[in-house]
């Protein structure tokens, strides 16, 4: 078992939860029960994936969870395309689009290091 906040994929998942938040409070009221609710989903199963995978005595069952995280970040970063595409962004949905990136990146690398 490892410590999910020693591994770097986990704190920049928890960047993007932070980036969510912030971004999310300047959507649209009308917003708070659609993407709002589902983005702050997204990205916090992202980073609660990878902190369960952290504490799993195997690694095919970790791998298994970080594939869910990956699922999970490939929505999220969906919801930051719309956001942008329907005009809502601010500098916030592409910083955390571009870490979602990056996170999907290495979470890619993990599981295949942890699948072997």
């Amino acid at each position: 078992m490892r410590d999910y906040r020693t591994l770097i994929v986990w704190q920049r998942a928890d960047e993007v939860v932070r980036l969510v938040y912030e971004l999310t409070e300047s959507l649209p009221r009308d917003e708070r029960f659609g993407l709002t609710a589902q983005m702050r989903r997204a990205a916090v199963s992202v980073a609660s994936n990878i902190a369960e995978a952290a504490g799993r005595a195997s690694d095919p069952d970790s791998a298994r969870l970080l594939s869910i995280a990956a699922g999970s970040a490939s929505e999220l970063q969906y919801q930051l395309e719309l956001v942008i595409e329907l005009g809502y962004a601010n500098g916030r949905a592409r910083q955390a689009l571009a870490a979602s990136h990056e996170v999907k990146r290495m979470l890619a690398s993990l599981i295949s290091k942890w699948r072997r």
